[in-house]
C-alpha cells in the first residue's frame, strides 16, 4: 500500500477516496495508520479484505468506472498474484508488458513464469509469484510511473 500511494503521489485523503471508489468507507484515520512504519506503536495492519477494496477502487481511480461492467470480485485473502492480477488490469497492461515492467527493474523473468503467475490456482501450470518479483514488479512500476523518483535533482 505504501508503495502504491509513492508510485502515485497519493494523500491519504485521496487514498479514502479510492477506496469509496470501490463502496468501502474507511476513516482517514486508519489510512494513517496503515502507512505507518511496522515499528511504530501507531501502526495498524491493512487486511487483506481492505486491500481488495483498495485495489478495486484503484482499478476505477485509473481507469474509470462502467456501471455497464460486473465489478471485480473481492478476495478474502489478498496474495501476490491477485495483488499483481489487478495492478496489471488498473495500469492497462497486457500479460506481456509485465517482462518489460520488471526489466525497468532491472530483474529479467520469462513471458512463460509471467504467464503461470496469471493463471488460475488450479491449472496445471499456475506458478506462486514470489516476493522478489512483486518488489521488483512495484519497483519497475513505480520507475515508469515516477521517472525522476528517487533520482536527485
Amino acid at each position: 500500500m505504501r508503495s502504491l500511494r509513492f508510485m502515485l503521489d497519493l494523500s491519504d485523503a485521496r487514498v479514502v477516496e479510492i477506496f469509496a471508489l470501490a463502496d468501502s468507507e474507511v476513516p482517514l484515520a486508519d489510512v494513517q495508520a496503515w502507512m505507518k512504519k511496522e515499528d511504530d506503536a501507531a501502526f495498524k495492519p491493512l487486511p487483506d479484505v481492505l486491500m481488495g477494496y483498495f485495489l478495486n477502487g484503484l482499478i476505477f481511480f485509473r481507469r474509470g468506472k462502467n456501471d455497464e461492467a460486473p465489478a471485480p470480485s473481492i478476495e478474502r485473502r489478498m496474495n501476490n498474484n491477485i495483488f499483481m492480477k489487478k495492478l496489471r488490469i488498473a495500469f492497462d497492461l497486457k500479460t506481456s508488458d509485465t517482462p518489460a515492467v520488471l526489466a525497468k527493474a532491472n530483474f529479467t523473468v520469462s513471458q512463460a513464469e509471467i504467464g503461470a503467475i496469471f493463471r488460475k490456482p488450479d491449472h496445471k501450470n499456475y506458478r506462486e509469484c514470489g516476493d522478489q518479483i512483486m518488489r521488483n514488479f512495484l519497483k519497475g512500476l513505480t520507475m515508469m510511473q515516477r521517472p525522476t523518483a528517487g533520482k536527485p535533482a
